[in-house]
């Protein structure tokens, strides 16, 4: 199955039309394996993080399982990509990961399903997603069988922040 979203311009810096391709097989096409649907591939990010993270490594192997095409850049430190992101020092975590397609931003360990759903419709005057400090149970953040509820926040271009989930349990985080 091929899902193909149309190029949509978007107001302020992100004005230019960006085409976003997403391709998928289903568990109920003939050349399919699986038994549920999987992303083949995404979209490409690039992951900014420091050397001696390991949590942020966890996050990648998450969002590399899902689907995405990962560059990780290590840097010792991150304070002026997450400024030129608009990513405000309450609201950040301790990696940042930019979208090359659009140049969308995703702050901290959020959950591949919730990248994917904001990639294939992002709402107007949107700038990417943020999960603030590092919840535990959170991809990435997994400690045995703890789970601290959390908001991933929609990063709005004109810096404000909405909720755009709710993670109330490892299910709603995609946690098998």
């Amino acid at each position: 199955m091929l899902l193909r979203i149309r190029s949509r311009a978007l107001p302020g810096m992100f004005a230019a039309c960006l085409p976003i391709v997403f391709l998928a097989t289903s568990a109920c096409g003939a050349d399919s394996a699986d038994s549920g649907s999987k992303f083949e591939r995404l979209t490409a990010v690039t992951v900014y993080k420091t050397p001696t993270c390991g949590c942020c490594g966890k996050w990648v192997a998450h969002i590399e399982d899902a689907g995405f095409d990962v560059t990780v850049k290590e840097m010792n430190d991150l304070s002026a990509v997450k400024r030129s992101q608009g990513i405000g020092p309450t609201h950040q975590s301790c990696h940042t990961a930019v979208a090359d397609e659009g140049g969308y931003v995703f702050e901290g360990h959020v959950p591949a399903k919730y990248m994917q759903a904001f990639l294939a419709d992002p709402p107007e005057g949107a700038r990417g997603l943020v999960v603030p400090a590092m919840p535990v149970g959170s991809p990435g953040m997994e400690y045995e069988d703890q789970f601290m509820p959390y908001d991933v926040l929609l990063l709005n271009a004109d810096g404000t922040y909405d909720v755009f989930a709710h993670v109330n349990g490892p299910q709603d985080a995609g946690h098998h």
